[in-house]
């Protein structure tokens, strides 16, 4: 199969817009941080390794489950379960987004329903009961910034499952981040043939609670100068009693909670992510 070459550099993939500018995502840095993908890129590993770990857990019983990439960036992960024999679709509150997500599914050769819609607005783009699993990867709830705006994108995932339907959240652990209070994350490179890339990422903590999320990107060709960026965006930090509870109060039960996507134990102390399973 011929390998899919995904492009832009600096996109967003969330459910909310960021200030100052926008990210995409790629999972080494989904594992840290806000969403990336760099510009021109083939590491097709990297981009479906994530799905084929989800295909291990999702284990149809019947046919190809419909799931829904709740803030699906420019759309690889939802390309890559239609790969699999899942019929997908993907949301995210980009319209630039959604179009490349479409350009590449036409690129990749597979049926992806892409379209143009934030948190809070899934069932009514969709419809009622239509999908077995939603997933909300690369730390995308944290973007909503108030209890009011969590529960209406819960109720609203719940809407669109049908019953026995899974929600899947991967989140960074904001319990072990609170409680160190650490700033600054290590820093990711990456380098294709003569391109380079470098990103360096800090917190702010907030006196409101909120936490600023901080990404200086640094690029550069063969030898030449530097070009830099730099963004941030607000994160309501969610710890692992409040996402539980909030899902129960949207209507979810059975919430089970790992450290990373492979399924490890979640360590409120140690584990790099908060991975919540919630059956409707």
């Amino acid at each position: 199969m011929r390998r899919p070459t995904f492009t832009g550099f600096l996109m967003s993939g969330t459910g909310t817009p960021m200030r100052a500018s926008s990210t995409a995502e790629s999972w080494p840095l989904a594992q840290r941080g806000p969403k990336f993908q760099v510009e021109g890129t083939t590491s097709w590993k990297l981009s479906i390794l994530p799905p084929l770990i989800l295909i291990q857990w999702l284990k149809p019983p019947r046919g190809a489950l419909t799931v829904l990439d709740s803030a699906c960036g420019t759309g690889m992960h939802a390309i890559a379960l239609a790969q699999a024999g899942y019929q997908s679709a993907g949301a995210d509150i980009s319209a630039k987004m959604i179009a490349r997500a479409r350009e590449n599914a036409a690129q990749a050769g597979v049926q992806v329903r892409f379209e143009t819609a934030g948190f809070g607005e899934l069932s009514q783009t969709f419809g009622s009961s239509a999908f077995d699993a939603i997933l909300c990867l690369g730390n995308s709830l944290p973007h909503l910034l108030s209890e009011a705006a969590l529960e209406n994108a819960l109720q609203d995932f719940a809407a669109c499952l049908r019953p026995g339907g899974f929600l899947l959240v991967q989140n960074r652990n904001f319990d072990a981040l609170l409680s160190r209070r650490e700033r600054w994350m290590e820093p990711q490179t990456y380098r294709q043939g003569e391109r380079e890339w470098l990103f360096l990422r800090f917190y702010d903590y907030e006196s409101d609670g909120l936490i600023t999320f901080n990404v200086l990107s640094l690029r550069r060709e063969g030898d030449g100068d530097w070009q830099q960026q730099a963004m941030a965006t607000r994160l309501r930090p969610l710890r692992r009693d409040e996402l539980a509870d909030a899902l129960m109060k949207a209507g979810f039960h059975s919430t089970t909670c790992f450290g990373d996507m492979a399924g490890s134990t979640f360590d409120p102390q140690s584990s790099g992510n908060l991975v919540a399973i919630a059956w409707r």
